[in-house]
């Protein structure tokens, strides 16, 4: 079975979303990783209740909302890092492997595509700074169709531009939850499961797990 495209989820699958925190680690304090894993917590929960209550804000303010609520949570963490926080976001890490990976891959004749929950200001940016603007051949955001993964018509966007069936996309995502849609709507999964975590959604199964991109 070929592979005409390989998609890719933006936020802890091609970039690091605990990065923004990790630069300011020293000013957060000794529970600044607590606080990255609440305020990812946070963004990803308002992102599931306003796609399923129909009430659509964009990533970036999700992002915000859910540092604010984080903030608020931790009362040790400076209120003056908000800015910093939210300014370092936009620029986040990509894992090493990344550039790589996607150029090897680019090399096999295969689209390249990012399909994210991100704000299309938000993934520009960060794709910018990684310098996968020369390698990637589109960046789908929800923002096209205001609703969040993992509704069926977010991944269908990809089917929909490129005129493919699903199964000759490979998508791969750190999110499980992610794999599960994306493999509910028909497309070949890989999990990127880069903690180790144990498996969940066992009756959407990835086709393949990896700990890292490296070996795609």
């Amino acid at each position: 079975m070929s592979t005409a495209a390989f998609v890719f989820d933006a936020y802890g699958t091609l970039f690091d979303v605990h990065a923004a925190v990790r630069r300011h680690a020293e000013r957060a304090g000794p529970e600044h990783q607590r606080f990255s894993e609440m305020w990812r917590a946070k963004q990803l929960e308002y992102s599931w209740v306003r796609t399923l209550m129909g009430s659509y804000r964009d990533f970036w303010q999700l992002t915000e909302e859910a540092l604010d609520h984080t903030l608020a949570q931790f009362p040790s963490v400076e209120r003056s890092l908000r800015a910093d926080l939210l300014s370092a976001y936009w620029t986040l890490d990509c894992y090493p492997e990344v550039p790589a990976v996607l150029k090897d891959l680019k090399s096999r004749g295969a689209k390249l595509a990012i399909l994210s929950n991100g704000s299309p200001d938000m993934l520009a940016a960060a794709v910018k700074n990684a310098a996968l603007d020369v390698i990637l051949d589109d960046v789908f955001s929800v923002d096209a169709i205001r609703a969040y993964k993992t509704a069926p018509q977010v991944y269908d966007m990809v089917t929909t531009a490129y005129r493919l069936y699903p199964h000759a996309v490979s998508f791969q995502s750190s999110n499980r939850w992610d794999v599960a849609g994306a493999q509910k709507f028909g497309f070949r999964t890989v999990w990127i499961n880069r903690s180790d975590l144990p498996d969940e959604y066992t009756d959407h199964r990835p086709d393949l797990i990896l700990p890292s991109l490296t070996s795609l």
